[in-house]
């Protein structure tokens, strides 16, 4: 790779005078700044941001430093990490991505971040969850996007799961549905908890008795999918059994969905007059290619990660669990 003095050699100049050409173009004479720029386009030379940080040198675009816990594995939460990139683009910030495929040993890839010495750091995570922060990143500019953690007091965006699905069940109650049977993600997950939790208490608020609620939690399996999933077709297996026990199915995600749709359809059920269905998520690309069209919530990843990168880049101080809105998205199933 050709380095500053490879530039200043080709185009017989010194090195501060390639450093004006790269940083303040207008001090050099044209006919100087043009040798230099084409000796630059010769050699095909990028400036080392990263050196330029290590000697204390701010006169290159801030930059934003991404650790992603699992974030770039699944197309449903990689819009967040587009968010953060095009945000940043705009207000003429560089981003750069460090992948962490788990938790267990986060050195590596937290010095390398750290090494390209940048402005600002947002944590990310696929899935909603607590994260216990590496020592290493305490006291940075950090901010968590998708997660929270007890390490440090941090500025957190977070979709509002509660106000989503409390939102979503009033629809469903709304709409004359007196049956719910809800099949919830694990308790383990903060948003099976905090989903639930929310459901109950929109049918409680409408005046009904919490005991009328049929709910299951899914098992949590990270290591098979699966059979988490398929515990939908258990389940629904117990409620089919003569006739349908329920009138409206709420889905923990879009997964579940999918798996109770191919279930009800197969059985001979049609969605929605001998029951609906309502989902979670919008999982993208999807949501649109079940028949009939999904009813859903979306998960907000793309302005999770666009109010991160704006907390970085407008130096906010407030360091607080901002919630980002889930809005409802009605379609066919309901």
């Amino acid at each position: 790779m050709a380095s500053l003095k490879d530039v200043a050699k080709l185009a017989s100049v010194s090195l501060m005078t390639v450093s004006r050409a790269i940083n303040n173009p207008e001090k050099l004479n044209k006919e100087t700044f043009t040798r230099v720029k084409q000796a630059i386009e010769q050699l095909n030379y990028v400036p080392d941001l990263s050196a330029r940080k290590i000697r204390g040198d701010s006169s290159g675009p801030r930059a934003i430093g991404v650790l992603a816990l699992e974030t770039a594995m699944t197309p449903f939460s990689v819009e967040l990490l587009q968010a953060i990139e095009k945000t940043a683009q705009k207000y003429g910030w560089n981003t750069f991505i460090v992948n962490l495929f788990d938790d267990k040993q986060p050195d590596h890839a937290i010095n390398t971040l750290l090494s390209y010495r940048p402005d600002g750091i947002i944590y990310t995570t696929m899935g909603l969850r607590k994260v216990e922060l590496p020592e290493k990143l305490l006291g940075k500019n950090l901010v968590l996007a998708n997660c929270i953690s007890d390490s440090e007091q941090l500025a957190c965006y977070i979709p509002d799961d509660y106000l989503g699905q409390y939102q979503a069940m009033q629809q469903v109650i709304n709409k004359g549905y007196k049956k719910p049977l809800c099949i919830f993600l694990s308790e383990k997950t903060l948003a099976g908890k905090t989903r639930r939790k929310a459901a109950e208490q929109a049918w409680i608020d409408a005046g009904r008795k919490v005991n009328e609620l049929i709910s299951y939690h899914t098992s949590s399996s990270p290591d098979n999918l699966a059979q988490e999933y398929m515990m939908t077709t258990q389940i629904l297996k117990q409620h089919c059994a003569k006739k349908l026990d329920f009138d409206v199915l709420i889905c923990g995600n879009d997964r579940i969905a999918f798996v109770a749709y191919q279930f009800l359809l197969g059985k001979g059920y049609h969605i929605p007059n001998d029951v609906a269905v309502l989902g979670y998520d919008n999982m993208v690309g999807t949501g649109e290619l079940f028949y009939p069209p999904l009813t859903t919530v979306q998960l907000p990843h793309y302005e999770i990660g666009e109010q991160a990168a704006l907390h970085i880049i407008n130096s906010k101080n407030k360091k607080e669990i901002n919630y980002v809105a889930s809005p409802y998205l009605p379609r066919k199933s309901l």
